[in-house]
């Protein structure tokens, strides 16, 4: 099982920096999953099901489609981002770790390449002493860089700085243009688990 993949593809710093200052301090809602973190992990939706009672909760079984928040609509260079993956996206969030903050090794549902959905990370603000480990593995993500995280597997985050840590969170359905970028044997692990093409 593929743990990470670092796309060959950046955004400007300098512009995800500028959208995140547009967020206000009240928009930050605490994050739901309160049993796996010490300190404060909060987000914002980019995109959520409408009228749902948490909208940073990208819930796997809604039969709602999502769509973009008010905030996106004021977040130019974030629907920028958005529109470059050329797949289907369901949720898009902001979420922040903030200084001296850490979430406990847990897993997600149904959230990697081989259930056809990737979660993508793009950080916004980090800083060399936030550790982010999958399967005990640590990933160096960077500024204004790609990953998929495959969070079915065991993952934790440690933000041991004196800085909030800011990550731009989309989840994307795996289609022909997603798949192209990871390994051969894992898109065709994929066609057969389904007993059909990617798409």
């Amino acid at each position: 099982m593929l743990a990470s993949l670092k796309f060959p593809f950046e955004f400007n710093v300098v512009r995800l920096q500028s959208d995140l200052a547009l967020i206000q301090p009240d928009e930050w809602q605490r994050h739901f999953n309160t049993s796996i973190y010490e300190g404060d992990w909060s987000g914002v939706a980019l995109r959520a099901v409408p009228d749902s009672r948490v909208s940073i909760y990208p819930d796997p079984t809604a039969t709602d489609n999502f769509a973009d928040t008010e905030v996106l609509t004021r977040c130019s260079y974030f629907r920028e981002v958005l529109s470059a993956f050329q797949c289907p996206l369901t949720s898009a969030r902001l979420l922040r770790l903030k200084a001296r903050s850490n979430i406990r090794e847990h897993r997600d549902y149904k959230l990697g390449f081989e259930d056809g959905e990737t979660r993508v990370h793009v950080p916004i603000m980090t800083e060399p002493a936030v550790a982010f480990y999958v399967a005990s593995q640590r990933i160096p993500m960077a500024l204004g860089e790609c990953w998929y995280v495959n969070v079915n597997l065991p993952h934790r985050v440690d933000n041991e700085s004196d800085h909030d840590r800011v990550h731009l969170v989309i989840d994307c359905v795996v289609n022909d243009w997603l798949a192209a970028f990871f390994p051969a044997e894992d898109v065709a692990a994929l066609a057969a688990s389904r007993h059909v093409g990617v798409v």
